[in-house]
């Protein structure tokens, strides 16, 4: 598999994921010009959750939770503002959160943090 057809399997098991917990995706790979995109938009009852998903098949270059830096969540934040400003959508409550799918010979490892810090 290529690093692209990872990420989207990864995405379709962070999706299934979330709907298994009761969530609603409302949005998938929103992009917005060069600040790059959020991965997955779900509604967790009466929040809006931003959802940014990394998937590896090894920890040769780090885990998935050690991608997400500083200068992509200052991405994530860019493309959130243009999300929402242009949106009918409104919630009062917002947040970003990560999940991490660890690809192995049995079955993937998921885990979700909810409302990551930014610094």
């Amino acid at each position: 598999m290529s690093n692209i057809e990872i990420g989207k399997y990864g995405e379709n098991l962070a999706c299934e994921f979330l709907i298994n917990k009761g969530y609603v995706i409302v949005d998938r790979n929103y992009k917005f010009s060069r600040y790059g995109e959020i991965d997955i938009i779900a509604k967790d009852k009466d929040e809006l959750c931003f959802v940014e998903v990394k998937t590896r098949r090894t920890d040769k270059f780090g885990t998935p939770m050690e991608a997400i830096t500083k200068d992509k969540l200052l991405k994530i934040l860019s493309c959130i503002k243009n999300y929402t400003s242009n949106t009918d959508l409104k919630y009062k409550r917002t947040r970003i959160d990560a999940i991490s799918i660890e690809l192995s010979e049995k079955e993937p490892k998921i885990t979700h943090v909810k409302n990551i810090e930014i610094f």
